[in-house]
């Protein structure tokens, strides 16, 4: 159904603005990896960005509690099945299975597929083997895969020794992956809506990225439409108490699946849903480089601000008794924060949170920090107030360059077709 939906769009939009995310990614490594580095950035916020970071497919990431149609849904998608796909009542899918397109079917480890520098997960070795244990990029020849990249996750557990038995810090590989996908879809069974701790920990490590979050309400025939509506309002109040915005979250409800529909009576409304949830994944090919042009921009922020803390940290420090003064400067980072404000007129919202700087910064030594280096600052500002500002004009003469194009293509299939009187021609890639 999702490839017939897409027909009538073009794939040339798939590539519209790639010369614009490649001056992007240029802009990265001139203007802001130097900061990053200098100022350790990647120790408390985010791996450093590589060029396929910029250069890849747009991603959809998949995520839910186990036995809610997760596997379905790509199966659903690319109608087909692919390699280690694995379908059950039970928690069957262990592991994170990225799909992308390829020429052939190919099942890449985690290992391998880390180290290659055409997909852009070489900073997921950070997570170790216990993670890339469980990591697998499998590459087929699949329309819908020439669009969109997706990923299934494992489905999530409740209690907490399963969330121990991992062997890695899964709400920060979710983390990781929301930092980098376009869209994150996650998916709730119409017969078990409870949220369990280790989902609310994930929910909860998505924040700043509410944007992003689709939420679907999956095996929604299974029910009659009495019961469905009093699910769908149990279910938004759930989510309400998990996700603080004060935005509704935009809730698709229907059965993603191949089988025809249990309960009919809803047939018209699941459908609809389904057409809704499919044009959002469609637009994710044509607004590809304005959501990576947005989270650069956010990175920027958030690296600017914490190159300040690094820097005034640094300077409050003193000849002698560094630990004392380290202790003080901790438990008065509010302080720190709150002069930093001031001086170089930092919105408050830009801060990262106080708890989470406190522990990071327990085990560093200030002393070998880095002083600021106003050049650095200078290069970023540019880049946020002048360089982003000529990216999005360019952007724009090459959307009209290619509507332009498309409307050209257009007029000369009418004339063509008129000319010769609408015979049948051979199909012809114009």
């Amino acid at each position: 159904m999702f490839s017939k939906s897409t027909k009538g769009i073009e794939r040339k939009k798939s590539y519209l603005f790639m010369s614009v995310a490649q001056r992007l990614g240029q802009l990265y490594l001139e203007k802001l990896l130097p900061l990053e580095e200098t100022y350790q950035f990647d120790r408390f916020h985010s791996p450093s960005l590589v060029e396929a970071d910029f250069d890849n497919k747009p991603m959809v990431l998949l995520m839910g509690q186990y036995s809610t149609g997760k596997t379905t849904f790509v199966s659903y998608l690319l109608e087909q099945e692919f390699p280690c796909m694995r379908i059950g009542p039970e928690p069957t899918t262990d592991g994170f299975i990225v799909l992308m397109h390829g020429e052939a079917e190919n099942v890449m480890p985690g290992n391998v597929a880390v180290v290659d520098r055409r997909f852009p997960f070489r900073n997921l070795t950070n997570f170790g083997n216990a993670f890339l244990n469980r990591f697998v990029c499998v590459q087929l020849p699949n329309e819908v895969l020439e669009s969109i990249s997706i990923i299934d996750t494992p489905g999530i557990l409740a209690g907490e020794k399963q969330r121990v038995s991992r062997g890695y810090d899964f709400s920060a590989v979710l983390q990781w992956f929301a930092e980098r996908v376009d869209l994150i879809i996650m998916l709730f069974d119409a017969h078990k809506l409870d949220i369990s701790d280790e989902l609310s920990e994930a929910i909860k490590a998505l924040k700043n990225y509410e944007d992003k979050m689709r939420v679907v309400l999956n095996k929604s025939d299974q029910i009659g439409t009495q019961q469905l509506m009093r699910v769908y309002g149990a279910l938004m109040w759930s989510l309400g108490k998990i996700i603080n915005t004060p935005e509704v979250m935009r809730v698709y409800i229907g059965s993603f699946w191949s089988k025809p529909f249990l309960n009919t009576e809803n047939s018209k409304l699941f459908e609809a849903e389904a057409l809704d949830l499919f044009r959002d994944i469609q637009k994710l090919p044509h607004y590809t480089t304005v959501r990576k042009m947005n989270d650069l921009i956010k990175r920027a922020r958030l690296a600017r601000v914490h190159a300040y803390i690094i820097g005034t940290l640094k300077k409050e420090m003193p000849m002698f008794g560094k630990e004392n003064k380290k202790r003080e400067l901790l438990n008065n980072l509010k302080d720190v924060y709150q002069k930093i404000e001031r001086e170089y007129h930092i919105s408050p919202g830009d801060f990262p949170s106080i708890p989470k700087m406190q522990e990071l910064l327990q085990t560093q030594d200030f002393s070998k920090f880095q002083s600021l280096k106003p050049k650095l600052f200078e290069n970023l500002e540019q880049m946020l107030s002048k360089d982003i500002a000529r990216l999005m004009f360019m952007m724009r003469e090459e959307e009209a360059a290619a509507a332009a194009a498309a409307a050209a293509t257009a007029q000369a299939a009418a004339l063509l077709e008129e000319a010769t009187g609408g015979l049948a021609l051979p199909n012809v890639i114009l």
